[in-house]
């Protein structure tokens, strides 16, 4: 079976990848990026949740490596 996937980017940095798993299971996400590894393989019900999730902590580490 064919799975599809979806590409994550915030603020034009490629995070990962969402892939969507068999049946309603929901998505997998993929960490490619450091500041995000933390959710590597963490499942969501859909894209967008994921997106929002993977958006935060991005967001939450790139404050903090400005800070420090």
């Amino acid at each position: 079976m064919i799975r599809t996937s979806k590409i994550i980017e915030i603020d034009g940095v490629f995070l990962g990848t969402a892939i969507q798993l068999s049946g309603d299971q929901g998505q997998r996400f993929y960490a490619a990026h450091e500041s995000v590894r933390a959710l590597h393989n963490a499942i969501k019900p859909d894209v967008a949740m994921l997106a929002r999730q993977v958006a935060q902590t991005f967001r939450q580490n790139q404050a903090v490596s400005y800070a420090g």
